[in-house]
C-alpha cells in the first residue's frame, strides 16, 4: 500500500520549481543539503578515512569534486591541506555567494570578492561548466589524481551515467583514484525502498524529483565501474534490513537479486583505480565487496 504522506510529499517535490527547492535547502527548511555543504569538516574526514588504505593525504594532488553544490568550503580546505589544484563541477548548482562570503577571511589566498560575488582564484580552483564528456574531449580537464563525489551518482540520469564515468576515467592519471559515495535510498528517507515499488513509467511521470533519482542498485554501480576500471572496491557503508523487509513483497523484481544482504544496502562507497582503455568494455569478475 502506498503511504499517504509519501504520495503527497513526493508529488509536491515532483512539481516544486528548482529555485524554490534551492531556497528551502539553503535555509534548511524541510530539506537538508548534502554533507559537503552541511558539515564540510566531517565530509573531508570521511573522504580521508575511506581513502586511507589506498592513498595518503592530499599533498600535490589535482582533485576533482563532482557535485560541489555551489559551496566552496571543501575545495578550499583541500587546498589548505596540500592539494595543488581543485576542479569543481556541478551543472545544477550556481555559486552560493551568500554562504561563500564567510570563507573569505579564512581562505583569502584562494578566493576573491567582486561586489556581492565570491569567486575562486583560478590559479588554485577551476570551475567547469557544460557537459563533462565534451569538456574532456576538447582537453579542458587535466590529469586527475583524486576524483570525489558524495550523494551525486544516484542523481545522474541513467542515460548519461556511463558517458560521464568514462569521461572521468579518461581524465584520471595513471596513479589516480576515485572515491564515490552513493546513497541508494529513496530520498524521502522515511521510506528508503519505496521508489523501487513503481514501474519506470510511473516513477518518471509522477514521483521522480527534479533532482532525479536513477534507482540504480549496488550491482548496477558494480557493473559500471568494473567496465571502466581495472581495480574496483565496493564498500558497504549502511544497510537497512528492517525497512527492506517491510516493503520487499512490493519491490519490483528488476531491483532484487535474491540476496537480502545486498538488496537491503542503502549506502556504498566505490573506490576505483587503473582506468581501462575505452575499447576494453567486456565484463570482468566481480570486484571486492567489503562490509563494515
Amino acid at each position: 500500500m502506498l503511504p499517504l504522506d509519501y504520495a503527497i510529499l513526493r508529488l509536491i517535490r515532483r512539481w516544486l520549481p528548482p529555485p524554490a527547492m534551492r531556497f528551502l535547502m539553503r535555509r534548511r527548511w524541510l530539506v537538508q543539503p548534502g554533507m559537503e555543504t552541511r558539515d564540510p569538516a566531517t565530509a573531508i574526514a570521511r573522504y580521508e578515512r575511506l581513502l586511507g588504505a589506498y592513498r595518503s593525504g592530499w599533498e600535490g594532488a589535482t582533485v576533482f569534486i563532482l557535485g560541489y553544490g555551489g559551496f566552496l568550503h571543501v575545495g578550499v580546505e583541500l587546498l589548505r591541506r596540500g592539494a595543488a589544484h581543485v576542479i569543481l563541477y556541478d551543472p545544477y548548482a550556481p555559486l552560493d555567494h551568500a554562504r561563500n562570503v564567510a570563507l573569505l577571511p579564512h581562505y583569502a589566498r584562494y578566493l576573491s570578492r567582486r561586489g556581492d560575488e565570491i569567486l575562486p582564484n583560478p590559479t588554485h580552483i577551476t570551475l567547469l561548466e557544460g557537459p563533462l564528456p565534451a569538456l574532456v574531449a576538447v582537453g579542458r580537464v587535466p590529469a586527475l589524481d583524486i576524483v570525489l563525489s558524495s550523494s551525486v551518482y544516484e542523481h545522474i540520469a541513467a542515460e548519461e551515467i556511463t558517458a560521464l564515468t568514462r569521461a572521468l576515467a579518461a581524465s584520471t592519471a595513471p596513479t589516480g583514484i576515485h572515491l564515490h559515495i552513493v546513497d541508494l535510498r529513496d530520498h524521502f528517507f522515511k521510506y528508503p525502498f519505496q521508489m523501487l515499488t513503481f514501474s519506470e513509467s510511473t516513477w518518471r511521470r509522477w514521483f521522480n524529483p527534479p533532482s532525479n533519482l536513477n534507482r540504480w542498485r549496488l550491482h548496477d554501480y558494480r557493473d559500471l565501474f568494473e567496465r571502466t576500471f581495472a581495480e574496483v572496491h565496493l564498500l558497504i557503508l549502511e544497510r537497512d534490513v528492517e525497512r527492506f523487509r517491510r516493503v520487499r513483497g512490493h519491490i519490483r523484481p528488476e531491483f532484487l537479486t535474491g540476496d537480502e544482504t545486498l538488496d537491503a544496502v542503502t549506502k556504498i562507497a566505490v573506490i576505483a583505480r587503473n582506468p581501462l582503455p575505452l575499447v576494453n568494455l567486456s565484463p570482468r569478475k566481480s570486484p571486492h565487496v567489503h562490509t563494515p
